[in-house]
């Protein structure tokens, strides 16, 4: 009896856990309610408890790590600093008069011997950088530290990252993510920056005159690279006094004060609905990149901020136009993005005109003429209180000198430099011209007698074949731009050889080349021509004057002035591709492929232009900027 109770009492009393793991038991189901059910959540909850301690921990760690970093950083920058008996060039300070114009010559910079790392480059070549865009960046980014005496002349103490701004005049960021300082950038080549403007140019003496805080003065150089940019053509057009450009960081303000005083007077109560509908018309001259982002931004203004902050009735009464000349928008990309884009606005309501050109801009209205299908003209007119000029480029003030100094020098729109990116006309390897400012040569004619008497090697007066083909490769040698024209020499040969004697006579060679100049189309001046010509010649540039400054110090090489030729190949332009926002969506152009679409698109193109800033600076603050424009918006007060 005994032992049967002990037995009962055996089999209904409840395993430990480990004898329940033992056993193979599970209790979880018939477990009876209260205890057993209960563990979990206090486990739970426990856990949770735990992980929340150790990330309010981990939280306060990471807080008092920025915080005394914070602090260690601000005790070592806010310390005082001795600048006493600071050495400075007595001709810094009291420059002597000279040159044509008997001006004062700055020999030596207030700051050229002020310290040890400026004393060793201040008996350098003296190289002046003229600009502080794209080319005049990509040189001082690509140039070795210590090779040159480096000065930047520039109007603006800043670079601009031009690609944004159509986002900086609506908003959608900030101007100040757009620049970085000069001064920081020639800083890592000890170098110096002057803020004044290029005026006129003695190359006989080597003498660059500059305007600075209204004096004049020289400055001497032995190589002088020419990056200045370019202005907006006018096309001969009447009242462009009334329209903005979009060019420099001044343009994007004045543009997103405009814009926001057109909203502003439109939303009052005694706004007429005819000075209404004028108000709230936006005009854009001009259908190439710039033009076309600019509308999008507009359009992407008044879809997202105008919606939820002003009366709906501007949103309603809004109109964009896009005024193009050509048959399409964006007609330098592929058919199928530029088809793309047509949609694209059409969908979004934003008025394409094209085959129109602008006539005549008033104060209240752009009057412009379009092409019909039969050739006729039709004179139109749309009203307007904001109108944008996106048409084309032409040569600033200073570039235009240069032309006119150099007889061979008849571009109409920029500098022409050769192969090396040298001025045409100008002492050899002493003046370079890029960007904007310059266009490389497509003419080969010029260089035919030339070509005839390194390739002519019988002294017959005509081209066999086999002469044919050595002057082909020193064609493309000389002009790479040639190449894809020069692939099939066979035909070409066959071609132009009229009289069928198996060569070519001086007419015939001379029709040859000249149809081939014929075809060669000139570099886009867009930035990614000017960034990769920029570091095409800093790096040349290095080159040479290491390599000079090697066989001067050596003892067995006869010292002797380098050629650009001796030390680095032409340039060769390596298109990338091209890209534009055309309102949260964006095209890619690559070649043969093209690349277009809405969110992803608008994210690809956005990684590009992030990668492509100048300082991990201005990437932090373009990144905030979009944030700040997704979660709260644009900014729209006037400012």
């Amino acid at each position: 009896m005994f032992a049967r109770q002990r037995l009962l009492q055996t089999l209904v009393r409840p395993l430990s856990p480990t004898a329940r793991v033992q056993n193979g038991l599970r209790f979880a189901s018939s477990a009876p309610s209260g205890g057993f059910r209960s563990r979990p959540l206090v486990r739970r909850t426990l856990t949770a408890a735990r992980w929340g301690s150790y990330l309010i921990a981990s939280s306060a760690v990471g807080l008092v790590v920025i915080t005394g970093a914070i602090f260690v950083h601000d005790a070592f920058t806010y310390t005082e600093a001795h600048v006493d008996r600071v050495p400075v060039s007595p001709l810094a300070l009291h420059p002597e008069k000279g040159g044509p114009k008997n001006l004062p010559i700055a020999m030596s910079l207030v700051d050229d011997v002020e310290d040890e790392e400026y004393q060793k480059v201040a008996h350098k070549p003296r190289l002046v950088i003229v600009g502080g865009g794209w080319g005049a960046v990509s040189v001082l980014q690509s140039l070795h530290a210590g090779d040159y005496h480096v000065t930047v002349i520039s109007p603006d103490t800043y670079t601009t990252f031009t690609p944004l701004l159509p986002s900086a005049a609506v908003g959608t960021v900030q101007p100040r993510s757009l620049v970085e300082p000069l001064r920081k950038i020639v800083a890592r080549l000890h170098g110096h920056f002057i803020d004044a403007k290029a005026i006129d140019l003695e190359m006989h003496d080597k003498l660059l005159e500059i305007e600075a805080n209204g004096q004049h003065m020289y400055l001497p150089y032995d190589k002088l690279v020419i990056a200045c940019g370019s202005v907006s053509s006018t096309h001969g057009v009447p009242g462009l006094e009334n329209c903005f450009q979009l060019k420099t960081i001044a343009d994007a303000r004045s543009i997103r004060r405009r814009v926001i005083d057109n909203f502003e007077a439109a939303s009052l109560p005694t706004c007429d609905p005819e000075e209404r509908k004028r108000l709230l018309s936006f005009v854009v001259c001009g259908g190439g990149p710039t033009g076309v982002e600019a509308a999008a931004e507009i359009y992407d203004l008044c879809q997202e901020d105008l919606m939820n902050y002003y009366p709906k009735l501007l949103r309603q009464q809004v109109s964009i136009h896009v005024i193009q000349s050509r048959e399409h928008i964006l007609n330098t990309y592929s058919e199928a993005i530029w088809k793309y884009a047509e949609a694209k606005f059409s969908r979004d309501g934003v008025n394409v005109i094209t085959n129109a050109r602008v006539k005549e801009v008033h104060p209240d209205k752009v009057i412009f003429t379009q092409k019909n299908p039969d050739g006729s003209l039709n004179t139109l007119e749309v009203p307007a209180n904001f109108v944008l000029w996106s048409t084309g480029i032409a040569m600033n003030p200073f570039t235009q000198r240069v032309s006119n100094l150099l007889p061979n020098q008849v571009h109409k729109k920029a500098i022409e430099v050769d192969a090396q990116l040298r001025v045409k006309g100008a002492p050899a390897g002493e003046v370079y011209a890029i960007g904007d400012c310059a266009t490389i040569e497509t003419s080969i004619l010029r260089y035919l007698m030339e070509l005839v008497d390194q390739c002519d090697k019988n002294r017959d007066g005509k081209i066999d074949f086999e002469e044919w083909e050595d002057m082909a490769t020193k064609i493309k040698q000389k002009m790479p731009m040639t190449e894809k024209h020069l692939d099939k020499i066979r035909e070409l040969f066959e071609l132009y050889d009229s009289d069928r004697d198996d060569s070519l006579t001086l007419n015939e060679l001379t029709i040859l080349l000249q149809e081939i100049g014929n075809k060669i189309t000139a570099l886009p001046a867009t930035a990614q021509v000017a960034s990769q010509q920029g570091k095409y010649l800093g790096t040349k540039l290095s080159k040479l004057a290491r390599t000079q400054e090697r066989r001067a110090g050596s003892s067995t090489t006869t010292p002797s002035i380098l050629r650009d030729e001796d030390i680095a190949k032409p340039f060769k332009y390596a298109h990338l591709g091209s890209l534009a926002y055309i309102g949260n969506a964006a095209v890619f152009d690559l070649g043969k492929y093209s690349f277009m679409g809405g969110l992803v698109a608008m994210y690809a193109w956005r990684s590009v232009y992030w990668s492509e800033q100048v300082s991990m600076r201005t990437r932090a603050l373009l990144m905030i900027d979009w944030v700040i424009r997704g979660v709260w918006g644009r900014d729209l007060s006037r400012l």
